[in-house]
């Protein structure tokens, strides 16, 4: 078969398990196309081709033998720079961390391992993660696939790229204000940032502090199609001891009505025509598939909780992250934190963590009401890239437009980016939100609305 990259995860898994294809053949044909199109747009910054054949060759021996097959068993699948891969620097993007070889892998890493995936490289990021635009001083920029104007998103602009371009069927990406769901938009794919909890997460090669009760970072999958984010959820979210924050719940959750809220404009984003055409399809693709969709004028704060997860992911510590960003002389890092100085300062702890509690317990109620919450994922189609360098009046508009992105992840609820269609070739989506731990809601009305359009597909990428 010559374009087994074309494939879903999903369909390269059947194949497999019925032998009709090998792991090296799949890992042969990623392996082509990141040679075919990775130089157009630098999304895999790192890949070793040895690795890869070894991975695949000794999942054909343990098939051989007989051996019980993982979900995602001999799917090529990328991993994004700012987690640990054993043998590999972690270096999130910065020169500072080119030497930080991980001893061992991340728990996400590692359950991709344990579910049969082969790892084919490493994923582009901005420094330190803090952009919706990926580029750095080490690895260079990466370039959307469908239009080098536009940014890939970020902080996993390379995931969403790679798995847009057809290198690798599934994209590991990390978010903590959109950097899975705003690369997924971006680039024509989907996302999904798991609840707080359902993925483990521990850096060994950091001393393994697990970042996410504090400010709400959490790994999840990019895929073109959400059959394939829903196995890769379940591969990823296996537990790990090394997490104590990890939360062993049922991936299904138990029955709730098929409905939901649709709000075009929350908390006064004022999104631009066509993103709300694009919300108000998703709406009718949702009603044609035999859900209720109610539409209501607004939902609770959005400002607010985003406030909050600014201070606590730039605020506490904000000096020292000024200075490591300073002496890495990365003109976006710089732009970030010196944009949001006013934002994050004064940053009380206390305060915002009891202010986080309040909010939370608002959305849970109307998530208790709501099963589902249709809205926009930006207020803009993506961006020009690299907009936010451009003077401090593109800057607060980049982080106005992201609002939605950035207040879900200070309540700890899953949210899913389902991509919609194109305008012109600038892509465009929207975002489902439910309970925590509802992930399998936000999949469910996310393959009705996939059901209802044109399905996402592997892309040559754009001159």
């Amino acid at each position: 078969m010559q374009d087994l990259w074309r494939l879903s995860a999903t369909q390269l898994v059947g194949l497999i398990k019925s032998k009709k294809v090998s792991a090296r053949e799949a890992a042969e044909a990623a392996l082509a196309r990141l040679d075919a199109v990775n130089p157009k747009i630098n999304a895999v910054v790192d890949h070793r081709r040895d690795d890869v054949v070894a991975q695949a060759t000794s999942i054909d021996v343990a098939i051989a033998r007989g051996e019980d097959l993982g979900p995602l068993v001999g799917v090529p699948v990328t991993i994004k720079i700012g987690v640990d891969q054993q043998g590999f620097a972690t270096t999130d993007g910065m020169k500072l961390q080119r030497d930080n070889i991980a001893r061992a892998d991340n728990p996400v890493v590692a359950n991709l391992r344990k579910a049969g995936a082969i790892l084919l490289g490493r994923t582009n990021c901005p420094t330190v993660s803090y952009r919706w635009f990926t580029t750095n001083l080490i690895h260079g920029d990466t370039k959307n696939p469908r239009d080098p104007g536009i940014t890939p998103g970020g902080s996993s602009g390379g995931a969403g790229a790679a798995v847009a371009a057809g290198i690798g069927h599934i994209a590991h990406g990390s978010d903590i204000a959109g950097s899975i769901r705003y690369p997924a938009y971006a680039c024509g794919v989907h996302g999904l940032r798991p609840s707080l909890g359902r993925i483990p997460a521990f850096n060994p090669s950091s001393e393994g502090r697990p970042i996410g009760p504090q400010i709400g970072a959490v790994s999840g999958p990019l895929a073109r199609t959400i059959g394939d984010l829903r196995i890769s959820l379940a591969a990823m979210s296996a537990p790990d001891a090394r997490d104590p924050w990890y939360a062993p719940v049922a991936l299904e959750g138990p029955p709730r009505p098929k409905r939901v809220a649709m709000c075009l404009n929350p908390d006064g984003l004022n999104p631009v025509p066509e993103v709300v055409a694009a919300v108000t399809d998703a709406g009718k693709r949702l009603q044609r598939a035999g859900w209720i969709v109610e539409e209501i004028e607004d939902v609770p704060s959005l400002r607010e909780p985003a406030d909050i997860q600014t201070k606590l992911w730039l605020g506490d510590g904000y000096e020292a992250q000024l200075e490591i960003a300073e002496r890495e002389g990365d003109p976006g890092a710089l732009a970030c934190l010196r944009g949001i100085r006013d934002k994050v300062h004064p940053f009380d702890l206390s305060k915002a963590l009891t202010r986080r509690d309040k909010l939370t317990r608002e959305w849970f109620a109307f998530l208790a009401r709501y099963p589902v919450l249709l809205m926009p994922v930006s207020g803009e189609l993506p961006f020009p890239d690299h907009l936010d360098l451009r003077d401090a009046a593109s800057f607060a508009r980049v982080w106005h437009a992201q609002l939605p992105q950035i207040a879900i992840p200070c309540m700890g609820l899953p949210a899913l980016t389902v991509s919609t269609g194109l305008v012109g070739r600038i892509p465009v989506g929207v975002q489902l939100v439910a309970g925590r731990y509802r992930e399998d809601l936000c999949l469910a009305a996310g393959e009705a609305i996939e059901a209802g359009g044109t399905p996402s597909a592997a892309i040559d990428p754009a001159n």
